[in-house]
């Protein structure tokens, strides 16, 4: 067992260099944190002061930061520090072409967490096309560093662990679509610098782009950069000789035979708490918040958290996302006992009788069935999943309703 990691900066950074630090990608643990702070209270003054006015209009601004209309939820999102109902509640009030558009974009993460929950690590594979290729070939680095747009948006991913939706799209099509190289590998390496990753949004982010999800390829080109951020092409070196001057020449990929996107069930979990009786709280960085379901049936219940050792040395993420899950736990240690381990999960948990909250993550699922959780809680869907189809995200809109 580990020590309980504390809340402060900079004594969560040392705790992880410490402990964490041989399974980072930084070289000797040389972690630092991002640019959002981890624990319950950070996610709460974030959703306190949650405002979408103008959102529809600014939410593809990446330069400069302080006309941004991102929300920056999406870290709280990702680990449970807050949940998609309540920060579509949160925006009730907010004017109408707002709070249509960023619910839309709310209603984007459930369709990907429901598509993940169907399908699992095959969302690591093409799921309608293959990925397209370029016309032209691409000799240079797919993010190459003398471009400005691409490399301000590599920096600001490495230092923050975030970036605006509109940057990532550039990150991927820059990658797959006009460097041609394999979008899974670019996938894994965006994963491991976001705090917010998920494999199930940033999978369906990435074949959504670069069009193996959807067979329409989107084009980065300049055209975006100087709407978008006008100030990188005005500093760029490459400012009189463009790569991406143009639309690319990339044409969209023939079929693939993919897994069955058709009506069919959606694995939801429970509807309702099953079993009872557990004697520690089994968290994982899905959902890490005070209200977690199974963690807040009772409130002074101890909680275990494992850091998935070998997941975590086949990963290398980026320290950034261990600091943001170690300073969650530091904070929850304050107001009930918290144990934090270092291990495989199911080993670590073996022989205790576990309360936790069923997610919708095919990891979860695999250690839960060695685990053998007593009591079980219902994930909170904004949307239960029944039979939906999920070849498009339009297509599951017209039939999935927020409850």
């Amino acid at each position: 067992m580990l020590p309980v990691p504390p809340a402060d900066q900079p004594g969560v950074l040392d705790w992880v260099r410490l402990h964490l630090g041989d399974l980072t990608r930084e070289p000797g643990g040389a972690v630092a944190a991002s640019a959002f702070a981890g624990g319950q209270g950070a996610a709460d003054a974030a959703l306190a002061r949650l405002d979408v006015t103008g959102y529809a209009s600014t939410r593809g601004t990446v330069l400069p930061r302080s006309e941004r209309g991102a929300s920056r939820m999406s870290p709280y999102l990702r680990h449970g520090l807050v949940t998609l109902p309540e920060v579509w509640s949160a925006v009730d009030g907010a004017p109408e072409r707002d709070r249509v558009k960023y619910r839309d974009e709310l209603l984007w993460q459930e369709y990907a967490r429901h598509l993940y929950s169907r399908l699992g690590e095959r969302t690591a594979r093409p799921l309608r096309y293959r990925q397209p290729s370029t016309g032209a070939g691409w000799s240079r680095d797919p993010w190459p560093g003398d471009m400005a747009c691409v490399s301000a948006m590599v920096t600001e991913l490495h230092r923050d662990g975030w970036l605006v939706n509109q940057a990532r799209m550039w990150l991927a099509s820059q990658w797959a679509v006009r460097a041609g190289r394999d979008w899974a590998q670019g996938e894994d390496e965006m994963f491991a610098h976001l705090v917010d990753g998920s494999r199930a949004a940033n999978r369906l982010g990435w074949q959504w782009t670069v069009g193996t999800g959807s067979g329409k390829p989107y084009g980065f080109s300049r055209g975006q950069v100087e709407r978008r951020a006008p100030s990188l092409c005005a500093s760029c070196p490459l400012a009189a000789d463009c790569p991406v001057e143009s639309w690319p020449d990339a044409e969209p990929g023939p079929p693939v035979d993919g897994p069955d996107l058709g009506r069919a069930p959606v694995p939801a979990g429970p509807a309702r708490v099953e079993g009872g009786g557990g004697e520690v709280v089994w968290l994982t960085a899905e959902s890490l918040g005070d209200r977690d379901p199974a963690l807040a049936a009772v409130p002074d219940r101890p909680a275990v958290f494992v850091f998935d050792e070998p997941l975590l040395a086949r990963l290398r993420l980026s320290g950034t996302r261990l600091v943001f899950l170690a300073q969650t736990l530091g904070e929850l240690a304050a107001t009930r006992p918290v144990r934090v381990h270092r291990g495989r999960p199911a080993e670590e948990l073996a022989g205790r009788s576990v309360a936790a909250t069923w997610t919708p993550v095919p990891g979860w699922q695999r250690i839960a069935r060695a685990v053998r959780p007593v009591e079980v809680h219902p994930w909170p869907w904004l949307i239960r999943p029944e039979s939906f189809a999920l070849r498009s995200y339009s297509a599951w809109r017209r039939h999935a309703r927020p409850r």
